[in-house]
């Protein structure tokens, strides 16, 4: 029997932010302990993309291979070039006064001419780096299990996409954020961004054999857990809400674990047939404008990253 510590990393979604994310997933991987097994990774929206980085490079390859990969979509992912670089200024602006009240015209992604190009450039971003035709071969029983969240839009179900189901649809899907992009229909019914629901998918990750199943949960939060005083402006109102979207179901599935993990030290589950998992959060620790997570500036992207690497040498440290 291995005495190696089972791990699986939950990647919360939120747009631009979770380029800390992958500043965060770089640092573990750069100096990984070999007393952790990673068992499984998952992501939400931006979460998703770090997700399935790290899972190809680790499966393909190895850490480094994962550490470039996720250097690379971001690149590419950043505005770079000046008509980009207007978008996202134009993009950003408006999401800032639309959470400050001012009153918006607002357009339905349907009735845009060219609202696809923006989920086009995803798709060419993630199939210039990701082979996801080599994907089902690559599912074997001793690699992580990953998975992608999605919320199914015409049942008003969260639906996830677990190992060879990934595909470049349901990790679109994952991201198809409602008043930015068309919905993505995968299986004969639409998906939307997978913020609406778990944020990002921790069941899936305990839903495996018992050999596999992860001691430790590492949870990479992008929104912040607390804050201090009442929001009262419209700003600090959008702000707080559009946090709470995100913690509140996180918050629910981790609620599960603890309460499963209490009924062990009782005595109510048998420590035969149940693990205990310690869930540990990476935070942020940063309070950002909700406007700045549809931000691609890549000055902006590399402050991200690189508060992630420090966030992520920390958590190394206290470990």
């Amino acid at each position: 029997m291995s005495d190696s510590t089972n791990v699986a990393i939950a990647c919360q979604g939120g747009g631009s932010h979770t380029a800390f994310t992958a500043g965060v997933l770089k640092e573990l991987l750069r100096e990984w302990d070999d007393e952790y097994e990673l068992v499984g990774i998952s992501g939400t929206s931006g979460g998703a993309f770090n997700a399935l980085a790290t899972w190809y490079g680790l499966v393909t390859a190895d850490a480094e291979r994962s550490i470039d990969l996720l250097d690379a979509i971001w690149d590419d992912l950043s505005a770079s070039d000046l008509s980009d670089q207007f978008m996202n200024e134009f993009v950003v602006g408006l999401s800032r006064l639309a959470s400050a009240g001012v009153p918006m015209f607002e357009v339905s992604p349907y009735d845009v001419p060219g609202a696809e190009v923006g989920k086009d450039a995803i798709r060419e971003t993630l199939e210039r780096h990701i082979d996801f035709e080599e994907i089902p071969d690559l599912c074997r029983r001793d690699v992580p299990e990953l998975v992608v969240g999605t919320v199914n839009i015409n049942a008003g179900t969260f639906e996830t996409f677990t190992n060879e189901d990934v595909t470049p649809e349901a990790v679109l899907a994952s991201a198809a954020v409602p008043n930015l992009f068309e919905a993505v229909k995968i299986n004969g019914h639409y998906h939307w961004d997978g913020l609406f629901s778990q944020n990002p998918p921790i069941d899936d990750l305990m839903a495996v054999e018992a050999s596999r199943k992860p001691d430790e949960l590492w949870v990479i939060q992008i929104n912040p857990q607390v804050r201090e005083g009442e929001p009262s402006s419209l700003e600090e109102i959008a702000d707080r809400r559009n946090e709470l979207s995100g913690n509140i179901s996180l918050n629910q599935e981790l609620r599960v674990i603890e309460r499963v993990n209490d009924w062990i030290d009782q005595g109510y589950l048998p420590e035969s047939e149940f693990k205990r998992t310690e869930i540990h959060r990476i935070e942020m620790g940063e309070a950002y404008h909700c406007s700045t997570k549809v931000d691609r500036r890549p000055s902006f992207i590399r402050e991200l990253m690189e508060l992630g690497e420090r966030r992520g040498a920390e958590f190394r440290e206290e470990r």
